[in-house]
């Protein structure tokens, strides 16, 4: 049983945890340079080793597995801690040894590891349901093992979608960020901070690449759309994460050029064609009024009302705003501001007989004319005005784009905020134009931005019946949503601070007995570089005993006795290594298993290639990437179910035909 006490680690003293104590640490430094510790080594795995040794043992917990804990501070006053959980998986003890998660990113040809490492933030509810899980297990005899350890075996399982917070790594470095889960979510903590804590976790440690798959939501939203329509990248953009792979055969030009079409949407177009307009117009006109500036684009819209969301305070009901006044007439403007002023008013005045339509700016120039005879100063306030607001107007300006000409039109904003009446009188805006220091205020409730998001959301971004010039949006919208998969480079053997005269990088590249490759391309590195500390006295001898001993403790395939590794280039086994190349070299060596015939695609975390076919309508070819499938019975080849029109919500069917394979007994001469 854990022990809630503790001493408290104030300023993460470096002092390693002695048998049955526990420290306390600082939530938001956790993971900092030297809290609890500083971890300067060049291997991931003794990184991690070196922090387990600040951490709590729990015995018992994990049965054969072994397990540590660290308390958290998140508050002093009212105090508030969680735990953080780490449970070594060594291979041997695994229910699935291959990673589907390396799979889908496209790590499917690593090796596989000897250990995971998994990092969990519990939240109380999948704490009780692991728990009464392994209860029903116990009362009902098909439970074996003690409750703790098939807890902690539920706990890990990437189905689990309750924990605060799941990330596992392999031991050489690569890892998967599994869960997260803020606030809305039942936790007790922020979603941007438990992305922090992770960020400076995988930092301290040194891990090598990190992948997530981006499907959060919010008020029924996906996110990885709305954020790259705002922001063209993720929500986890903000920490690093770029895009890495789609599924249904997205790439990544195809997902830049999809975020650039939705992003570059003018306004105006929705203005002139979309459906539900008046809403449309008396949304945008709200945010037009908040933000002070132009928006013309899709992309200024979204930026502009995520931007505001992260202003209204959580415990706060609206935010306010302040438009910088109508059209300010520079010092050194020609004319005066009650000329100006003037202009303007003749210009609304014509626009307002246009009764709300579009009109081209010759038009309104020779309808102004009539009242103001200088054309220098019509040309100027036409030019200025544009997305402008006067009285209880807006003054739209946009290109048409069937003719190339500016056209102009008047939008009633008098209830693009209605219930802040108090700010109108008579029916408008009375803000005098020769005082541009007057500022209305407007203010907008959380409720009232989030509701507008969802709008644009559902009324623009998931129209699936666009047409004429929005065809384009459903398209754009669907490769987004395909690309699920994010990575970060945390950390690469290059960025050591040691002097690169003592080491030297090495990679195996496996190979058959009869030095035929993997079936994989000949110039791959199956395994990334690790760095190796030599002293001036090493041979060569010396470091491939030492790079033997180093691969078999990581990886699983290799631990066996007879995996022999020499180098693609043949010295003399007694030279010393840095007479013969400078430190900071990168050697690889191909890897030799003797013994017969070895399943070389068992050693791999990905599925065996020759085990399945995968051959899409959707142009995905030979892999898995995470997405439902279906195997037609009689070719055995997989396709999505997606792309042969079986729905998400309808199970698969017992026997299915794929299309070719129809085409081939339609041909079939029939029975006689």
């Amino acid at each position: 049983m854990m022990s809630s006490g503790g001493v408290d680690a104030e300023g993460c003293k470096k002092r390693k945890v002695m048998r049955g104590e526990r420290m306390v640490y600082k939530f938001k430094r956790f993971g900092e340079y030297g809290c609890p510790g500083h971890f300067d080594s060049h291997s991931f795995e003794e990184n991690v080793r070196a922090l387990l040794e600040y951490a709590k043992p729990e015995v018992g917990l994990c049965g054969a597995m072994r397990s540590w804990s660290f308390q958290l501070e998140l508050h002093r006053h009212p105090p508030s801690h969680v735990f953080l959980f780490v449970i070594e998986e060594p291979v041997e003890l695994s229910p699935n040894p291959k990673c589907k998660h390396c799979q889908y990113i496209g790590w499917g040809d690593h090796l596989i590891c000897n250990k995971k490492y998994h990092f969990v933030f519990p939240s109380r509810d999948t704490v009780a349901a692991c728990f009464s899980f392994c209860q029903q297990l116990q009362s009902s005899g098909a439970a074996q093992d003690s409750p703790p350890s098939n807890a902690v075996m539920m706990m890990m399982t990437d189905e689990l979608e309750g924990h605060t917070m799941h990330g596992v790594f392999h031991c050489n470095g690569y890892g998967h960020l599994l869960r997260i889960n803020g606030l809305e979510g039942g936790s007790n903590l922020a979603g941007h901070h438990i992305m922090d804590f992770w960020d400076r976790l995988c930092t301290a440690l040194h891990a090598r690449s990190v992948s997530l798959k981006d499907t959060s939501e919010k008020k029924g939203m996906e996110l990885r759309l709305v954020y790259a329509v705002g922001y063209g990248e993720s929500w986890f953009g903000r920490w690093g994460y770029k895009f890495s792979r789609g599924t249904y055969a997205v790439s990544h030009e195809m997902y830049e050029t999809a975020v650039r079409t939705l992003q570059n949407i003018p306004l105006t177009l929705l203005g002139h064609h979309a459906r539900n307009q008046h809403e449309l117009l008396v949304i945008l006109s709200r945010y037009q009024i908040l933000s002070g500036h132009s928006l013309a684009m899709l992309h200024d819209a979204f930026h502009f009302m995520l931007h505001l969301k992260t202003r209204i305070p959580k415990d706060d009901t609206s935010v306010g705003g302040c438009y910088p006044g109508l059209l300010v007439v520079d010092s050194t403007c020609r004319w005066s501001p009650k000329r100006v002023e003037m202009a303007i008013r003749v210009i609304v005045e014509a626009l307002k007989r246009a009764d709300y339509r579009w009109v081209s700016r010759q038009q309104v120039r020779d309808a102004a004319r009539s009242y103001i005879g200088d054309t220098g100063l019509l040309d100027f306030v036409l030019k200025s005005l544009g997305n402008h607001i006067v009285g209880k107007y807006l003054v739209r300006r946009c290109l048409n784009p069937v003719t190339k000409v500016l056209e102009y039109c008047l939008e009633d904003i008098s209830n693009a905020f209605p219930k802040y009446d108090d700010i109108h009188q008579g029916g408008g805006l009375r803000v005098p134009m020769n005082e541009p220091k007057v500022k209305p205020k407007y203010k907008i409730t959380r409720v009232q931005l989030m509701k507008d998001v969802q709008f644009l959301y559902k009324h623009i971004l998931m129209d699936e019946n666009g047409a004429g010039v929005f065809e384009t949006i459903p398209a754009a919208s669907r490769v987004i949503l395909d690309s699920k998969y994010f990575l970060k480079e945390y950390y690469a053997p290059k960025l050591m601070k040691m002097s690169e005269s003592s080491i030297v990088y090495c990679a195996i590249r496996m190979a058959y007995a009869t030095n035929v490759t993997l079936g994989l391309d000949k110039e791959r590195v199956v395994t990334p570089y690790e760095c190796m500390i030599l002293q001036n006295t090493t041979t060569f001898d010396d470091l491939r005993l030492e790079v033997e001993r180093n691969f078999r403790e990581m990886y699983w395939g290799l631990k066996t006795n007879n995996f022999v590794a020499n180098l693609n280039f043949y010295p003399n086994g007694s030279d010393l290594v840095f007479e013969a190349i400078k430190g900071g070299s990168k050697l690889v060596f191909e890897g030799f298993i003797g013994g017969g015939n070895l399943d070389y695609g068992g050693m791999l975390e990905g599925i065996d290639k020759n085990s399945i076919v995968v051959d899409c309508p959707c142009g995905t070819r030979d892999e898995d990437d995470g997405e439902r499938m279906v195997c037609c019975d009689i070719c055995e080849v997989w396709q999505h179910t997606r792309c042969v029109h079986i729905p998400n919500n309808q199970s698969i069917p017992d026997i299915f035909l794929c299309a070719k394979c129809e085409q081939h007994i339609l041909r079939f001469p029939p029975f006689p």
